[in-house]
């Protein structure tokens, strides 16, 4: 019965009144960027909301776009009802994960699982490009333990870092013909699997599509998506509605939301994409019109 329940709830969702695709889209904007300093860091950062929990109705709790200025960052603290991700875009910045640091050039991320501390620092002049996501145990519930440490003078660092990172790296991309029955071949990879995480936090994968390629329609019953245009730009489809996106963009999938994208520029289009689950271990796809399904 709970299953079911389950499932009937997710065939709903999409059918709930919702704001057009194009307003559901976030866009990076750093004019709308606003600066604080974060978990006693001894720096700024400058960001934007540019995912709030309620894009989602799994437990998702924010996806942050900032900047972290020179001499900012965020300072060394624990979360135990989350789950949270430091990326960064460019350049390099200095990630901590329980008390150990290494220099790190983007485009890289580190997971930080829930009871695990964590912190960034940017010991540059310039600003770097970051973004921080974070997915809660349960639904609207945040927590943080703060150390009081900004990590700005930290005299030894691994050089190969003691921790799991997530490289967005084009070179362990892999070819794929057709992929979820779309046009062309495309370069995918899932940089990280479940098993990194302790939550419902499913999973990040990094796709390519190359010009005139796409990735075909699909959907996801137990899963929901944000997919972020790390670069390039394309066309969105998601339930029958189509958007533009451009590099910045994150583009929320609810549950069964049939999907597609599609690269008609003349430039590639890379995503970053962020998959929760609504319980532990769904990973279920179900490909085109006719309902294959997959992994």
């Amino acid at each position: 019965m709970k299953k079911t329940m389950l499932l009937l709830v997710a065939l709903a969702i999409p059918l709930l009144p919702r704001d057009p695709l194009a307003q559901r889209i976030g866009h990076t904007d750093p004019g709308k960027y606003t600066r604080s300093r974060s978990h006693g860091s001894a720096g700024d950062m400058a960001c934007e909301v540019l995912m709030p929990g309620n894009a989602l109705t799994t437990n998702l709790d924010f996806m942050h776009r900032c900047q972290i200025m020179p001499g900012g960052g965020v300072g060394h603290h624990f979360h135990n009802q989350c789950e949270e991700m430091f990326i960064i875009f460019d350049g390099e910045a200095e990630f901590t994960i329980d008390g150990r640091t290494s220099v790190l050039k983007g485009t890289v991320g580190a997971p930080s699982r829930m009871g695990h501390s964590h912190a960034i620092y940017n010991p540059s002049d310039h600003p770097v490009e970051f973004m921080n996501i974070n997915v809660t145990a349960v639904k609207g519930k945040y927590d943080a333990f703060n150390l009081e440490d900004a990590r700005t003078d930290v005299a030894s660092k691994d050089p190969i870092p003691v921790f799991m990172t997530m490289r967005l790296d084009k070179a362990l991309l892999a070819l794929v013909e057709n992929y979820h029955g779309g046009v062309g071949r495309v370069r995918y990879r899932r940089a990280l699997e479940p098993s990194v995480f302790y939550t419902n936090w499913s999973y990040m994968d990094h796709l390519l599509l190359p010009p005139g390629s796409s990735e075909g329609v699909h959907r996801h019953p137990g899963i929901e998506e944000v997919y972020y245009v790390v670069n390039g730009e394309g066309q969105a489809q998601v339930n029958g509605e189509t958007a533009a996106i451009h590099k910045g963009d994150a583009v929320p999938v609810l549950l069964n939301e049939a999907h597609s994208f599609k690269n008609d520029s003349s430039q590639d289009l890379e995503f970053m994409i962020l998959g929760i689950a609504t319980q532990k271990g769904v990973l279920e796809t179900v490909v085109g019109a006719g309902g294959r399904r997959g992994q």
